[in-house]
């Protein structure tokens, strides 16, 4: 047998025969760069307008802390009602910041509502020559989707730009990031006391590509062309201020087009006040309605991953090749999703 040392060895040797680097495979994967400090990073607004408290300012504040030079779209305050600016200015900055060969990755400012508008206006050709990462999550959910199915490339999922950025999610994403690393994320031992407690609804392990987000964003996209084909996939999902019926509402929409039937595992992270207001509801729980969609799939499935509209919640691989372990509740990316 060949150990590990002589692996690589015999692969640079060939790499070196061919006339070629030996990270010509990683560069096959079209795959975005690695962030590193003093790169510059674009801020867009995809979604719902800045409101007081999410201002550009928090992000840049965030974003040069992390040792990056933030370069703001110069449509990203605007406000057409309760969207970021008119579709056409919104999907302009980010065709822009793809255009742009200074910029590395580009955050979204914040979620809300309004990013599933934009795609028949995003330049696809150039998002899909010039990769670069695309972090945010909620409403962003409907890019992550769109680069799936129309870039080819990783994304990550994870905090937006004037989120606050706690260590956990911090290190989640400097680990995919700047570090080119596959880490393991999530875990009975580290999860953390910020929304419903974690759970194994059936057992295993399962790989395939990391795909999901926000439930509502990914159930409204089913039928359209921007959604990825999730056969074998690793479903991930959160949501937050949703009544339980519309919980399993919307499961039933991804029973019904199909996606449930096509996955090889799936992780609900956290439901933030997913209940209904009625004083007098005698319907399911939550958790009734998750077990009623996921346990009769019969594949590795948990709940209560830090995911979501959640503190410190962890940065996710969307589109990377993963393994889950539903028993340990934990996430392990195969592959690097950088260059």
């Amino acid at each position: 047998m060949i150990d590990r040392r002589g692996a690589l060895a015999g692969a640079g040797a060939l790499a070196a025969m061919a006339g070629m680097p030996l990270r010509a495979t990683a560069k096959t994967r079209n795959l975005p760069p690695r962030l590193k400090a003093g790169d510059v990073v674009g801020i867009v607004a995809p979604s719902s307008a800045l409101s007081s408290e999410d201002k550009l300012e928090n992000a840049e504040h965030w974003l040069r802390g992390m040792g990056l030079v933030p370069k703001v779209g110069p449509h990203a305050g605007d406000r057409d009602g309760y969207l970021a600016g008119t579709d056409a200015h919104r999907a302009a900055d980010i065709n822009a910041m793809y255009a742009d060969p200074e910029v590395r990755a580009v955050f979204g400012a914040r979620g809300g509502w309004g990013g599933a508008r934009l795609l028949p206006l995003l330049d696809w050709n150039t998002i899909r020559a010039n990769p670069k990462l695309f972090m945010g999550f909620s409403d962003i959910t409907a890019l992550h989707l769109s680069f799936a199915a129309k870039a080819g490339y990783p994304t990550i999922h994870g905090g937006n730009a004037t989120s606050s950025w706690p260590k956990e999610q911090w290190e989640s994403f400097w680990r995919l990031a700047f570090a080119a690393d596959t880490p393991t994320l999530g875990g009975i031992a580290e999860e953390q006391a910020v929304g419903r407690p974690g759970r194994t609804i059936y057992g295993g392990k399962a790989r395939g590509k990391l795909l999901g987000g926000n439930l509502t964003i990914v159930s409204t996209l089913m039928g359209t062309p921007w959604v990825p084909d999730f056969t074998g996939a690793i479903l991930f999902l959160e949501d937050i201020g949703e009544s339980e019926y519309r919980i399993d509402r919307m499961f039933q929409q991804l029973r019904l087009a199909g996606v449930l039937g096509r996955i090889n595992g799936i992780v609900f992270g956290q439901c933030t006040d997913c209940r209904t207001s009625d004083a007098d509801y005698d319907g399911f729980t939550l958790d009734q309605v998750i077990d009623q969609y996921l346990g009769p799939l019969g594949i590795p499935a948990f709940t209560g991953a830090n995911i979501g509209h959640v503190r410190n919640q962890l940065c996710l691989p969307s589109g990377g090749q993963v393994e889950m372990d539903a028993d340990a509740r934990t996430i392990r990316l195969l592959e690097p999703i950088v260059a």
